[in-house]
């Protein structure tokens, strides 16, 4: 995997998907990418998971919401951008997302109030694990077909896993279409209702306990969000399913992003592999924020460039400079040794071996749109 552009790889593709560990700038690449293709004369819709106030920042709106907004022209013209296309953005409402799916497959308005006003549908469509990464799946399928945009990119929601963004439906199968819950729903669909009568005597114990724990009517309420939620997708099991086949179709473009540190890259390396592993291929990694290596340098070196910079350095600042100049060459060289564990392990996956893209350590965050454009460049080339 050597350096060089991950404009080969990316296009042509209509969905770019990041995806990574959180903590690694995620975020950062993805709306590096999204401006980058803009720049490039593409309609760019960019769905973002709670960004970092000053993204939102560099970009000129201030704050994401759930609704679509359109970064103002004037903005990359006042940065010294030509941005031929166009930039979206928009953050990801779990819940809304959640909604405009029931609304849209819901057989009748009465059917699609039920589920909207059910206690349990509150709470999986906000709090429940996995839902948020589902959900992000779910709207980036809902914007697929719209003509508005020749490219979708998404950040995917920050975890401390990057697993839980790939297993997102099968974990949300779990939780709501397990054997459990489909026994519920007969036994709620046989007796209109759920009734402890048609439980046997200790299962009917186990469960009085816990309607005291949760209140009057909630298994009612479970079995009927399940029954609704399966007759509303044609069974969740084969919504879901479909969901991540879907994330399989070649239009769509794997982009892991890591930093240098050990626990990142052993979790893409990973990640690469579970791609593989379910048909999908990473078309590139990028390890963000390397420490590039520095040349050594005495301390005359130093003493003159502060000079000419019109710094003048006593001994004990010019030892620390020196002292800071080792560590930043040991730690470049670890990082060096990380990425080629890397790079060996990336070899030996099948297929085809994903672009890299090392993205070096800048002086300050990406805080507005020429820093932005600046990580574009490494990513895409210039």
């Amino acid at each position: 995997m050597s350096q060089g552009s991950l404009l080969p790889v990316l296009e042509g593709r209509r969905i770019v998907v990041c995806a990574g560990a959180g903590g690694v700038g995620k975020t950062t690449v993805a709306a590096a990418l999204a401006l980058g293709f803009a720049a490039r004369g593409q309609r760019v819709l960019c769905i973002t998971i709670d960004p970092a106030k000053r993204l939102a920042d560099s970009l000129g709106i201030g704050a994401m919401s759930s609704e679509e907004q359109l970064v103002d022209a004037a903005r990359f013209a006042e940065a010294g951008l030509k941005v031929t296309g166009s930039l979206t953005v928009l953050m990801l409402d779990t819940k809304r997302t959640f909604d405009e799916l029931v609304t849209k497959h819901a057989a009748t308005a009465e059917a699609r109030e039920r589920i909207l006003q059910n206690r349990i549908y509150q709470y999986v469509s906000t709090g429940l694990a996995g839902t948020q990464s589902y959900m992000a799946m779910e709207k980036v399928l809902l914007v697929r077909e719209d003509r508005r945009f020749d490219v979708i990119v998404l950040d995917t929601p920050p975890t401390s896993n990057a697993l839980d963004f790939l297993d997102a439906p099968e974990r949300l199968i779990e939780a709501i279409d397990s054997a459990a819950m489909r026994w519920l729903v007969e036994t709620f669909e046989k007796s209109g209702r759920f009734s402890l009568n048609l439980v046997a005597r200790g299962v009917a114990l186990v469960l009085r306990g816990i309607g005291r724990l949760t209140g009057q009517g909630f298994l009612e309420h479970l079995a009927e969000f399940v029954a609704e939620l399966n007759a509303l997708f044609g069974g969740f099991r084969e919504r879901a399913a479909a969901v991540a086949k879907a994330f399989r179709s070649p239009d769509l473009a794997y982009v892991l992003v890591t930093s240098a540190a050990p626990a990142a890259i052993e979790e893409v390396r990973y990640f690469a592999a579970r791609l593989r592993e379910q048909g999908m291929n990473p078309d590139a990694i990028v390890v963000n924020r390397v420490q590039p290596t520095l040349a050594v340098v005495d301390a005359a070196a130093i003493a003159k460039a502060a000079t000419a910079q019109g710094v003048s350095l006593d001994a004990e600042s010019l030892q620390r400079v020196l002292e800071a100049a080792a560590d930043d060459r040991k730690r470049a060289h670890f990082e060096a040794e990380q990425l080629l564990a890397l790079d060996s392990t990336m070899s030996t996956l099948a297929g085809k071996t994903p672009q890299k893209i090392r993205v070096p350590v800048l002086s300050a965050d990406v805080h507005d749109i020429k820093a932005l454009s600046r990580v574009s460049k490494i990513l895409l080339g210039a």
